[in-house]
């Protein structure tokens, strides 16, 4: 498999990628930058925010939801870079101490939000992880926040089964991905280990294919693990770079998955940090905006 950067830039800690059909335009953030980005026809613009930004989800309504430590906000999208405009959706999480990791919409277009203890500084650095405060949020439209799940380590990956019944995620401090049934009235199951633990790397963020497949950036793992939708390993995708945070689908036919990553602060490999794209003629699902 070719892969190709889509942009010659490179970021500490690019994440969260999200594909509009509609433009026909990539969305993604640098959390340690604190930087939400938009690649479209070929340009890339830029929105500089002052705190950790986790994710960068269009809405039906035209603007976008970043996900900051402080709280969901919306984002006019024709406000400046260095000043852009934001107004307040909810605070999700009320854990002082936190910051939001991995946010998707569902197919409802309700965001389902994990969240963390938060590990950077007012630079961007790293800060020790220390705790297990994190939680799982789902906000609807109005943006009114149900707590779903408590004492989470590190909030990876969030994707559905086709009949919507259970959700697929991942705590990357304890190496797998957890499959939850989902009940009728909202709330989530006992949780059983869907994929179970691989020596290639830490699970992180995830894309789902037409087929049920799932296809998993490996934090550490130089590479992505396709798992078949029982949770058996199909595939192990070898990458040009080290720490590959997230994926998803997209381009004109939806076959084209982008891929994340983090540059770390010795021995990076040359693409550590970019954003590349890869031709899989598979198809994948398409991204979902938020309903609000």
């Amino acid at each position: 498999m070719k892969w190709q950067p889509v942009c010659d830039l490179r970021f500490k800690l690019a994440e969260g990628p999200f594909w509009d059909d509609v433009h026909q335009g990539l969305y993604w953030v640098d959390i340690a930058a604190f930087r939400a980005l938009c690649l479209h026809q070929g340009q890339v613009r830029h929105w500089q925010l002052k705190e950790p930004v986790s994710a960068f989800i269009p809405t039906t309504q035209g603007d976008a939801l970043v996900t900051l430590a402080s709280g969901v906000y919306r984002l006019d999208l024709d406000s400046a870079a260095e000043e852009p405009a934001l107004s307040l959706l909810c605070v999700a999480d009320p854990v002082a101490g936190n910051r939001a990791n991995e946010a998707r919409c569902d197919d409802a277009g309700r965001l389902w939000l994990g969240s963390m203890q938060n590990n950077l500084d007012a630079e961007g650095g790293d800060l020790p992880l220390e705790r297990r405060s994190g939680g799982l949020f789902r906000v609807d439209a109005q943006g009114q926040a149900t707590p779903l799940l408590s004492e989470q380590g590190i909030v990876n990956t969030l994707l559905w089964t086709d009949d919507g019944r259970a959700l697929l995620t991942a705590d990357s401090l304890d190496g797998v991905i957890y499959r939850y049934p989902i009940h009728a009235h909202g709330a989530l199951g006992a949780r059983d280990v869907w994929a179970a633990r691989h020596e290639r790397g830490t699970p992180d963020g995830s894309a789902m294919d037409a087929q049920g497949y799932v296809w998993n950036a490996r934090w550490g793992g130089h590479c992505i693990i396709r798992f078949a939708p029982d949770g058996g390993v199909d595939r192990v995708i070898d990458l040009p770079l080290s720490h590959p945070t997230s994926c998803v689908f997209g381009g004109p036919d939806m076959t084209t998955l982008f891929i994340t990553s983090a540059r770390p602060a010795s021995d990076a490999l040359a693409l550590d940090g970019a954003v590349l794209q890869m031709e899989t003629g598979i198809t994948g699902l398409n991204s979902q905006r938020f309903a609000g």
